[in-house]
């Protein structure tokens, strides 16, 4: 059986294979050759696996995120961000930080971030003169921020996977992606203090009062999404098509910039990415129930204790086998595949399995623009046009903010928790 756990999936990544044929071979070979199961088995369980009501919502927030992408949503964020910002020094680069973060609250896709808002802030700090190692760094990285701040679609993995509820998750996201947005944002201003680049327009109230216009309807899907969620209006998955919705009529009869036939290839361009999304949850969902009905998790759970590890040892560890992880696998089958095993050894340790959801995260937050192999670096090469060795180089000053984060939120857990007590106390 281990042949089939261990060496059928490492053989097969390193010969290039997609994560889900890796997975599904994996278990194939397992269930012929070790196990007296009926392949019907197999069928059972991915399907099972994608019929989760809470998954929905994952086609419905990429599908708002696709609307408002294409049109001059990003561009208004942009505006009404960089007007708020005034002549602080690095305004570009903190307006980068704030925008990412708003359209983060929208799509809840990193990638999308990356593409979306490089495109349009990548010409203007050249213009500024940041050097491009550092606009590289930047905006590669900042839509990491995008997972940890809500709506995530992570988070919404982590939630059916851990059995633990989305909206809690949710709440106990905002404050830590806040936190690294701020942090984000104060080394952008020291950076351009300590290498002189200039400061941006003085803040103008006329300016501000005009760019909040152009852009309020484009601020209002955060605000309808994550207020139905907390003010119990709608659940997660109401508040992805209410968002769809809203996306739909802002961009057609607001903005007036999409077509119908526009909306029809957002709708399906994301059926495309839906179907790439879904079968890497079935396929890393199968291959977790292959994990657990062999005792896989149980076992993990036993050395563990029997280790005797401290509670601060324990998520030391767990930090650097999602860290290293993360570096190779996306977000999503990584939760799927790690979860069954790491969730039982944070709960028998006494660790809030909500605090460890983002943890997890964050963890995967920084595989998404860690190198070599983090998704975010090669959507900015393709969409910025850069080099590799530019983004990678420019990358390092971010990612040790990053794990500085990480290990805050990872040791005071209150950075998390407030939020979710403070949604416990309204409710």
């Amino acid at each position: 059986m281990s042949f089939a756990l261990g060496v059928v999936p490492i053989v097969l990544l390193l010969l290039g294979f997609p994560i889900y044929l890796v997975l599904l071979t994996a278990v194939s070979v397992a269930l012929v050759f070790y196990m007296n199961i009926p392949l019907a088995a197999l069928h059972q369980n991915m399907f099972g696996a994608i019929d989760v009501y809470a998954l929905l919502a994952i086609p419905y927030f990429i599908y708002a995120g696709e609307l408002m992408g294409r049109g001059s949503v990003a561009q208004r964020l942009v505006d009404f961000v960089q007007a708020g910002v005034g002549s602080v020094r690095g305004s570009l680069g903190v307006t980068t930080v704030g925008t990412s973060a708003i359209f983060g609250a929208i799509s809840g896709a990193s990638v999308a971030t990356v593409a979306t808002i490089g495109r349009v802030m990548l010409p203007a700090m050249r213009k500024a003169g940041y050097p491009e190692k550092f606009t590289a760094g930047l905006i590669t990285s900042v839509g990491a921020i995008d997972i940890i701040i809500p709506p995530s679609i992570p988070m919404i993995i982590y939630g059916m996977a851990a059995e633990q509820s989305v909206p809690r998750l949710y709440a106990a996201g905002v404050i830590p992606g806040l936190m690294l947005a701020t942090m984000l944002a104060v080394y952008v201003i020291w950076f351009a203090r300590r290498n002189g680049i200039g400061a941006g327009e003085a803040f103008d109230g006329k300016r501000f009062l005009s760019a909040t216009g152009r852009g309020v309807w484009a601020l209002g899907a955060p605000f309808i999404i994550l207020g139905g969620i907390y003010g119990g209006v709608f659940a997660p998955t109401e508040a992805a098509g209410v968002a769809c919705v809203y996306a739909a009529f802002v961009t057609r009869f607001v903005y007036r910039e999409l077509s119908w036939r526009d909306i029809m290839r957002a709708a399906g361009t994301t059926a495309i990415f839906t179907g790439q999304v879904l079968i890497i949850v079935s396929c890393a969902a199968v291959f977790a129930w292959l994990l657990t009905v062999n005792q896989v998790p149980a076992t993990v759970v036993s050395w563990l204790q029997a280790l005797a590890m401290p509670n601060w040892a324990l998520l030391l560890t767990i930090n650097v086998i999602l860290l290293a992880i993360g570096c190779f696998l996306d977000p999503l089958s990584a939760i799927l595949l790690l979860s069954p095993l790491l969730v039982p050894v944070v709960k028998a340790a006494g660790i809030d399995p909500i605090h460890f959801g983002i943890i997890f995260t964050v963890n995967l937050a920084i595989g998404l623009f860690h190198p070599p192999f983090g998704m975010n670096i090669f959507v900015a090469q393709s969409v910025l046009k850069l080099e590799l060795p530019v983004i990678y180089r420019g990358i390092l000053p971010f990612l040790v903010i990053y794990l500085v984060a990480l290990m805050l939120i990872t040791y005071i857990p209150d950075i998390s928790l407030v939020g979710v007590n403070w949604l416990l106390r309204a409710n």
